[in-house]
């Protein structure tokens, strides 16, 4: 299996139990289908000998009360910047991001002597991919790595055409492949 890590950050991504591809219109992103929802279960817990009243515990909620969440949320521990909850940025915050993550990834690009087809096809499509997120932004849910890193690689969560299918975009030269 292979792990992606965040160049930036470190943070763990995606794998190679998802099937990823290059987005269609724009290589240096990729796509992968979030296979379904899950059902994470209410963590709450009480410590030995606490006896919380009753209101508070009505507060906390119920036993058995679940949240859904994206598979790959789930399972790489992504943190969602919420727009209901005031975290997700402004279309401008996030244009603004996405700028500089591009100068970042190039100048890493650059400090890993990454071939010059690499170099040249990130120069190439970045502006592109930059209007393609900018254009798509009302839609997506955005979502941090595990270490909130406000300058590394964010996640975008979308629907395919049929509605139904979220999938997840990200940079591909923001990418890390490890074996494991």
């Amino acid at each position: 299996m292979i792990i992606f890590t965040d160049v930036l950050s470190g943070d763990e991504l995606c794998s190679s139990t998802f099937e990823i591809a290059p987005a269609k219109d724009c290589p240096i992103l990729l796509e992968t289908d979030c296979r379904k929802y899950l059902k994470r279960k209410n963590e709450d817990f009480a410590l030995e000998g606490a006896n919380p009243s009753a209101e508070d515990a009505e507060e906390e909620g119920g036993e058995g009360e679940s949240t859904m969440v994206h598979d790959i949320e789930d399972q790489f521990r992504l943190v969602w910047l919420k727009e209901d909850e005031g975290l997700k940025p402004s279309k401008k915050d996030f244009t603004s991001h996405l700028k500089s993550y591009v100068k970042k990834l190039l100048k890493k690009l650059e400090e890993n002597n990454a071939p010059a087809e690499e170099i040249a096809l990130f120069k190439a499509n970045a502006a592109g991919a930059l209007k393609k997120i900018s254009g798509n932004y009302d839609n997506y849910d955005v979502m941090m790595g595990e270490s909130m890193d406000g300058d590394a690689m964010h996640v975008l969560i979308d629907f395919r055409d049929d509605g139904v299918t979220p999938y997840a975009t990200l940079w591909k030269h923001g990418l890390k492949e490890t074996k494991v």
